[in-house]
């Protein structure tokens, strides 16, 4: 499994942190995501044979949400 961490531009509400993490845990391959509001980042993580980091990089920002920054770890 791989984690990668998206740093957000600030999060205005909390309700975007379960349009985010809905969106991420219903994409196949997503294991588990978390939102950090306080911070602006999401982490998630994910098989890396079944979804590539760019494209859950993609996704958050087709939700309206730029990402600033993105780094991937894998196990």
């Amino acid at each position: 499994m791989s984690k990668v961490t998206m740093k957000l531009d600030d999060l205005s509400c909390p309700s975007c942190m379960a349009k985010i993490e809905g969106a991420m845990t219903a994409t196949k391959g997503v294991s588990s995501a978390k939102v950090l509001f306080n911070a602006s980042k999401v982490k998630v993580e994910f098989d890396e044979k079944l979804v590539a980091a760019d494209e859950l990089v993609r996704k958050v920002e087709k939700l309206g949400y730029f990402v600033q920054n993105s780094k991937v770890n894998n196990n």
